[in-house]
């Protein structure tokens, strides 16, 4: 039976004044905010599969293996004002079995990830962690 698990996305350095938020499987923004100078975080709760398989309204998958979840940036996460629009996929499928498993028993896994891009604008398209996927609440 799956379990639902906590996982925390944290951007490090976000482009202040922007909205940020996640997106669904419909591509709808989800707790939608503006942001500052501060990390941004979102907790997304996913199903952890028996066969270590993450799944539900927030994860997207590519081919077999690959799941991921969108944090939308500018209009992508609903905001009509502004030029930008643009979306940062997080990879989840890459998550240590180990770590799965704390998920399991009630831990919450985090991740670093960076707010911009070489363009100074906010990262987007595949963005690298900053950090590798860890426990950051028992």
């Amino acid at each position: 039976m799956p379990a639902e698990i906590t996982l925390r996305l944290t951007t490090n350095d976000p482009v202040a004044g922007l909205h940020y938020s996640l997106q669904d499987q419909k591509s709808a923004p989800v707790d939608a905010r503006i942001s500052t100078d501060a990390p941004l975080s979102f907790d997304v709760l996913v199903k952890l599969s028996d066969d270590g398989r993450l799944t539900g309204p927030f994860v997207r998958r590519e081919g077999p293996t690959r799941r991921f979840v969108y944090i939308a940036i500018g209009g992508q996460a609903g905001d009509g004002q502004t030029c930008i629009s643009r979306r940062a996929k997080i990879d989840v499928h890459d998550i240590q079995a180990d770590l799965l498993t704390l998920a399991r028993s009630g831990a919450v896994l985090g991740v670093t990830l960076p707010g911009r891009a070489k363009d100074g604008g906010p990262a987007c398209a595949t963005v690298r962690p900053l950090t590798p996927w860890a426990v950051v609440s028992p």
